[in-house]
């Protein structure tokens, strides 16, 4: 992946709250709408991936991606294609057809995305890779975070979990046709390959980030290593959460460190609690901001713009693309998760009040 700089956090952020002007609703029978755009404005159109692989795109994405759009006077339709990607191509036709300027997708897997991209295209509607890349695909732009670096901070929160011993590590990685999942475990074993210390004894991709097929998957890989197994590289809270329910399950749970990443509520619980090692979070309005403020330009007519790119080797193309900053929490800084809005302190603190005014969160 080609950086040509780095945008910081809190520019994205702020241009995000800049987006404004007065709007008003619109809605749809298939996931909602936001906004209130003028006819010399286009729609846009935003298809969010599921609710299981992570709770984030309904609880943060969703609420974030409406403010925006609707702060900027802009109508927007949000649907979720519930983890179908033929419901997601039905989703992306339907948009088409009510007259979209713009279309941003986080995909369910490469083939069905460039698909989508390629009918959208040919109906002349700009699009967008949201939070991961459609290898193959034609987007326009490219909106996520350095994807590779969210990998190497989980190598480097286990490294600095484990300490300077011996440890057997298991890798639980993402959904094989997620390509964010690829460059997660990358980061991961740029750091941890590297140190002697570690010997891998498991790894395995957890299909569609699942975590009933990520318990069963971890479950075979405690049995196989007759327990022995010392740290675990979750690639997310939710792989995270399987893992830790065997070794609950066996009783060492707090005692085999576990990654993950979204910041999500039950993982910075499972942080507080210590049977969490730590999480990425990756600000969801930050996210969603980048993608709303490059929706808005082109829906408006404008070029739109991307100070990096990033390489699609399937589509022999590197795609301008706007990476954000990801940021490692463990229980030293899970206050500043809640500060920044990822998370509310009434969630993360329910059943967990010592927990969390131990860690400062007040």
């Amino acid at each position: 992946m080609k950086r040509t700089r780095n945008l910081m956090l809190a520019t994205v952020m702020g241009a995000t709250l800049a987006l404004s002007a007065c709007g008003g609703s619109d809605s749809d029978g298939n996931g909602g709408g936001s906004g209130g755009g003028s006819d010399k404005v286009g729609k846009v159109g935003i298809i969010l991936p599921d609710t299981v692989s992570s709770v984030r795109w309904e609880t943060a994405d969703r609420p974030a991606l409406e403010k925006a759009f609707k702060d900027a006077g802009v109508t927007a339709y949000i649907q979720n294609a519930r983890g179908d990607a033929d419901q997601m191509a039905k989703i992306a036709q339907s948009l088409i057809s009510k007259k979209i300027s713009v279309l941003a997708i986080v995909n369910l897997d490469n083939k069905s995305g460039a698909a989508i991209e390629k009918k959208a295209a040919a109906a002349g509607v700009k699009t967008i890779d949201y939070d991961r890349l459609t290898l193959g695909g034609n987007a326009d732009f490219y909106v996520s975070y350095d994807n590779t670096k969210v990998g190497e901070l989980q190598g480097a929160g286990l490294q600095k979990c484990l300490g300077d011993k011996k440890a057997n590590i298991a890798f639980l990685n993402g959904s094989p046709d997620d390509s964010n999942a690829t460059l997660f475990s990358k980061g991961a074993h740029n750091v941890l390959d590297k140190d002697s210390n570690y010997t891998k004894v498991a790894e395995q991709a957890v299909q569609k980030w699942d975590p009933t097929t990520a318990t069963t998957v971890f479950q075979q890989m405690f049995t196989k290593e007759g327990g022995k197994i010392d740290g675990v590289l979750a690639a997310n809270d939710g792989l995270a959460g399987s893992a830790i329910s065997v070794l609950q399950k066996n009783n060492v749970a707090g005692k085999v460190p576990v990654t993950g990443q979204d910041a999500t509520v039950e993982g910075l619980q499972r942080i507080l609690a210590g049977t969490q090692c730590m999480t990425v979070y990756k600000s969801a309005k930050a996210e969603a901001g980048a993608v709303a403020k490059l929706a808005i330009a082109l829906a408006k007519g404008e070029k739109g713009s991307a100070e990096q790119t990033s390489r699609d080797d399937e589509g022999n193309r590197d795609v301008p693309s706007v990476l954000l900053d990801p940021v490692s929490v463990d229980k030293s800084n899970v206050k500043d998760v809640i500060a920044d809005g990822g998370a509310a302190k009434e969630d993360v603190c329910k059943g967990f009040a010592k927990e969390c005014a131990d860690a400062g969160i007040s």
